[in-house]
């Protein structure tokens, strides 16, 4: 339960970024924000998102040990061992966070009108006034880095996983297993299907796309977590 635990914080922490902000837009008459606020907002959104990124690959480690070396299991992750993964975790994502925002800021913006319902960076580069080659770059490295790599570590995971579970005789011990990596699962898809269909997409021309995509995975998604592990559970 100690990723469980992180995983919970960092959605807390997730939606506190941004849902305040998107309720006072929807009830009020006044849709304004300041730089810093801006900033803040888009910066802490990052930094929860890349987070998520990281800590969902390393959770589908913890699961594949669980099923696959069960024997070794408090060995391989031990309290220790635990804390460095969460902390690498963290320590990734605020740091991807730090250099996609401080980028972002110095960006020349040509308007105020961020056609969002939070300071989200796509919406908000939207605004720059020329196009920029290093911002387009660590863009990219860091979507790359953080959304097909853990993914495919992910993927790794459970095919072994999946190789372990099938070769369990009793179909008690199979439904365990899989019970096990359900809710996991589940967050993964919702997640990864979300930020990689708005990341990693050809630039579209509907921004009410682009807005309901970003309620996916930076609303719903978190909200939806606690739900799901504790059905599972």
């Amino acid at each position: 339960y100690f990723f469980l635990g992180n995983l919970s914080f960092m959605d807390i922490c997730y939606t506190s970024a941004s849902i305040p902000t998107l309720l006072v837009n929807l009830l009020s008459s006044q849709k304004t924000i300041i730089f810093s606020g801006c900033a803040t907002q888009m910066y802490l959104s990052l930094a929860m998102g890349s987070t998520e990124c990281v800590l969902l690959a390393v959770m589908a480690y913890d699961r594949y040990v669980a099923i696959c070396k069960p024997l070794r299991y408090p060995i391989i992750m031990s309290r220790q061992v635990c804390v460095q993964m969460a902390a690498i975790s963290w320590v990734t994502g605020c740091l991807t966070a730090l250099l996609e925002t401080g980028f972002a800021l110095q960006m020349p913006l040509c308007g105020n009108l961020i056609d969002h319902f939070t300071c989200e960076i796509l919406a908000v580069l939207k605004l720059a006034c020329t196009s920029s080659l290093r911002m387009d770059m660590i863009m990219l490295v860091v979507s790359v880095l953080l959304l097909p790599v853990p993914m495919l570590l992910i993927c790794i995971s459970y095919v072994f996983i999946l190789s372990t579970i099938l070769r369990i005789s009793s179909a008690e011990g199979r439904s365990k297993a899989f019970s096990t990596c359900g809710a996991h699962l589940t967050v993964v898809i919702l997640y990864y299907g979300a930020a990689l269909s708005m990341y990693l997409k050809a630039p579209s021309s509907s921004q009410e796309t682009d807005k309901v995509i970003s309620l996916l995975y930076g609303v719903l998604t978190p909200m939806l977590n606690p739900v799901i592990y504790t059905l599972r559970n």
